[in-house]
């Protein structure tokens, strides 16, 4: 756990229990902090009490004495309706602070590495961790992926933090600083969080608000958003600004032509770098981008290139993102149910020929447009949720389809198919372009659900 001792504020409010909140809670109380803690939803409190942790409704009894309100990054601070305590906070000038704020202000002496986007941000962030590791440097993985940040190890100097950064986090951070910032991309989500997308656009741009000396900022330019932010970094020449593409080759940056990562030379030269096809937790032209991003960034930290290359060669994935469960009967099984928009659906589309595809779930912004080039490869969809309507509605005569409901209807329904047609390169495909928020408690439990069905076939 962080220790956070030589914070010079002494009382906190936190709002918002669940794994992020309980520990900023829980490092805070162990530095002899007094913590004012609430959720609105009874369970969280009840677990937290549990914990030891002091509950007290922070609405009622209001924020007078309090230093900061740490707030868990789901609850709303501005749109689409500001949680009441936040409205307290600003009318009272009490800071609204996240947990990422109170690593940086207790660890100053580490590196860090933080990486934000649309889509692909856990495997970045994931592959640059493997990446430190395989060159052997220390170093701690979490924030908006995996564990909360204040239940890290402390780490020294020379250690880095990598951080992945939802936009949400982004905005509770006001001081963040990091070596190295990698921006993905940016397409529609979250708009009703972020007033539209002029505001989503500025949360994403906040990670480069601050720039220590000697920062490097890797920027995906294959987005009008992106391009423009990177255009602007350049042209203020704040850091030094690394683009990465995977649909051209700018001067300077690290790109990916037909599956190969190259990087620009010293002599201006393209440098190829590795077969990225022969990357197998890497498929696709959006995994392209990741190693690219990855590649950059760890660079910017000084490892050695050719262990980098080792590294991003033998990543071995992470779940939900394309994972490959298995084949049966001649047919792949792919889950990626962390593709919860168009977009991320559109990339996993892009990556396979013969798709049967299962889609839906609760359906965000925006309609399917990032579907049209890719429709051509799904031999037949499977739809479910609260999307099957509308989505049947928008592919009605584009593609062969399917009103399966729910997930073990789809899968069942998709291998019956997918084996009596006995196609070359068939492959059931879990990518919902939805949230799960309908029939699952979130993404993982979703795939985690596909997986079971999967393995189930060969009991």
């Amino acid at each position: 756990m962080i220790p956070l001792t030589a914070l010079a504020a002494n009382t906190f409010a936190v709002l918002g229990l669940g794994r992020s909140g309980r520990t900023a809670a829980q490092a805070l109380l162990t530095a002899d902090k007094s913590v004012l803690a609430w959720d609105d939803n009874a369970g969280a409190r009840e677990t937290a009490a549990a914990d030891g942790l002091p509950i007290v409704d922070l609405q009622a009894r209001g924020l007078a004495g309090v230093d900061a309100l740490v707030l868990s990054p789901g609850i709303p601070h501005s749109f689409p309706a500001p949680h009441p305590v936040t409205t307290l906070a600003r009318e009272q000038g009490v800071p609204i602070i996240g947990d990422i704020e109170l690593l940086f202000a207790a660890q100053p002496d580490a590196r860090y590495v933080g990486i934000t986007g649309t889509n692909g941000k856990s495997t970045t962030t994931a592959l640059i961790a493997h990446i430190l590791i395989r060159c052997g440097v220390e170093c701690e993985v979490g924030g908006n992926l995996g564990q909360p940040v204040l239940g890290f190890r402390p780490l020294g100097a020379g250690a880095v933090y990598v951080l992945e950064m939802s936009s949400y986090q982004l905005e509770l951070t006001p001081s963040l600083a990091f070596d190295v910032s990698v921006l993905l991309n940016i397409t529609p989500d979250h708009l009703d969080r972020h007033g539209g997308m002029d505001g989503y656009v500025a949360s994403k741009r906040l990670i480069f608000a601050t720039l220590p000396e000697g920062a490097t900022q890797v920027i995906g330019i294959d987005d009008a958003p992106s391009r423009q932010i990177y255009q602007d970094l350049v042209a203020a020449g704040r850091g030094r600004a690394i683009p990465v593409s995977t649909r051209e080759r700018p001067a300077g940056g690290v790109f990916v032509v037909d599956g190969r990562l190259y990087n620009t030379s010293q002599s201006g030269e393209p440098e190829l770098l590795l077969d990225l096809r022969e990357a197998q937790a890497l498929p696709g032209e959006h995994n392209g981008q990741n190693a690219a991003a990855a590649y950059a960034a760890t660079a910017a930290l000084g490892l050695d290139r050719a262990a980098i290359v080792a590294a991003i060669g033998d990543f071995p994935g992470l779940a939900h993102r394309q994972e490959r469960i298995g084949v049966v009967a001649q047919v792949a099984y792919v889950n990626d149910s962390k593709a919860t928009n168009p977009e991320a659906a559109a990339k996993a589309l892009a990556s396979y020929s013969t798709i049967y595809w299962i889609g839906g779930g609760r359906p965000k912004q925006g309609g399917l447009e990032a579907l049209n080039p890719f429709l051509d490869r799904i031999r037949h969809a499977f739809l479910i949720g609260e999307a099957a309507a509308p989505f049947a509605a928008a592919l009605q005569g584009r593609v062969a389809l399917t009103h399966a409901e729910t997930l073990d209807r789809a899968v069942a329904a998709a291998r019956a198919l997918a084996e009596a047609e006995r196609l070359p390169g068939a492959t059931v495909l879990l990518s919902p372009a939805c949230a799960s928020f309908d029939q699952f408690r979130n993404f993982e439990a979703r795939g985690d659900a596909f997986r079971a069905l999967v393995e189930q076939m060969t009991r």
